[in-house]
């Protein structure tokens, strides 16, 4: 195998494969990526750890074609500090070499008989703009689990009906939900996957700059329990979480008493302020009354914080403590000018949603539910 390729176009394909390649493989040959070059002029990259695929197709000047594998990161690594120059790579016995101006690299073959098949390309269910999609997934998998306790509460729950798509994650504490519209090949296309909230955020972010991202969903993507993406020469596919999620969306509150629009940016950083005096796992308090709100945090003999900012309050007084954290999240997801926070009472959940102006319609497209945290008093 012999090919030459520009330094950029390679660094940021193997960027683009290696991303979701375990530091741990559970059999070596896994933490390599596959180089297939062909006389045609393109270069493939590809990685698959059984979890996950990524595959790239890139120009390149392929005088012997053939496959190599070799370390992925250990490749990424290097790539991204070549000198910005045309990058030669040739087979040497067991060796892959590589060439860059003055730079001279020596790579160990890894067994291209051992690596397993990867999940086949498929077509596509449909298509949803890239720049939406990438927020709308920013946007839900804030609310996703961290922990493995509940392995299933660490996805992003797609579900899709004709036209529209509905992305929902929770934690318990909190939960995300956004509703887009995409194009289906089949206007009655009716599915539900659970996509892994960190890889489903990896690939949008890296898909979005496209103009618009093919999906294969279920059957599509040629065999159950994978979902497959692919925009320009970038495609991935990932395995789905298995099991039954949780019906929350009986969580979001059937009527509101009170509402408050206040201006997004300046509640965002009034509470950052705020709780930088809130102890670990100590909530910070908001105080609703008549054109204001009130934030504290700490308590007694802790240190305090205070801080109040305009308010349009519709309903009752109310005062409610949340974790700031959740909050925050929340806040800076939106993407609007303002805030509007419904409430029902203090012990139930609040609901965060956007809008443009201050007296202006709120958009229900996204939602965002927060548990409130009791506090003394």
């Amino acid at each position: 195998m012999k090919f030459r390729v520009e330094r950029d176009v390679l660094s940021e394909a193997v960027a683009w494969v290696v991303r979701g390649l375990s530091n741990r493989p559970p059999v070596p040959v896994l933490a390599g990526v596959l180089l297939q070059a062909d006389e045609q002029g393109t270069l493939t990259l590809s990685a698959f750890d059984y979890e996950i695929s990524a595959t790239v197709t890139v120009e390149a000047d392929v005088s012997e074609g053939g496959e190599v594998l070799v370390l992925g990161r250990l490749l990424a690594d290097i790539s991204r500090n070549l000198p910005t120059k045309p990058v030669e790579f040739s087979t040497d016995g067991t060796k892959v070499q590589l060439v860059c101006g003055s730079s001279r690299f020596s790579l160990i073959q890894m067994p291209v008989g051992d690596y397993p098949s990867l999940p086949t390309s498929s077509e596509a269910s449909g298509s949803v703009a890239g720049d939406v999609f990438t927020n709308a997934v920013a946007q839900v998998s804030i609310a996703a689990d961290r922990g493995d306790t509940l392995p299933i509460l660490t996805g992003v729950r797609v579900e899709i009906e004709g036209e529209k798509m509905t992305l929902l994650a929770t934690d318990r504490y909190r939960l995300a939900m956004r509703e887009l519209t995409w194009k289906p090949q089949d206007p009655n296309v009716s599915h539900v996957a659970l996509i892994p909230a960190r890889t489903l955020s990896e690939t949008a972010k890296a898909l979005g700059a496209a103009g618009s991202i093919d999906v294969a969903l279920g059957d599509a993507a040629r065999g159950e329990g994978l979902i497959g993406f692919e925009a320009g020469s970038r495609r991935a596919t990932t395995r789905l979480l298995d099991g039954e999620y949780p019906k929350v969306t009986s969580i979001f509150p059937n009527s509101v008493d009170t509402t408050a629009v206040v201006d997004t940016h300046t509640i965002l950083e009034a509470v950052r302020r705020v709780a930088l005096v809130a102890e670990r796992n100590t909530p910070v308090r908001l105080r609703f009354t008549e054109g204001q709100v009130a934030i504290e945090a700490g308590t007694g003999d802790d240190a305090q914080g205070s801080e109040a900012i305009e308010a349009v309050l519709t309903g009752p007084e109310l005062e409610i403590a949340f974790n700031p954290q959740f909050l925050i999240d929340g806040l800076s997801a939106l993407g609007t000018a303002f805030a509007r926070i419904s409430f029902t009472q203090p012990s139930k959940p609040a609901v965060l949603s956007g809008q443009a102006e201050m007296d202006g319609e709120s958009d229900e497209s996204y939602r965002y539910v927060l548990m409130p945290v009791r506090f003394a008093g």
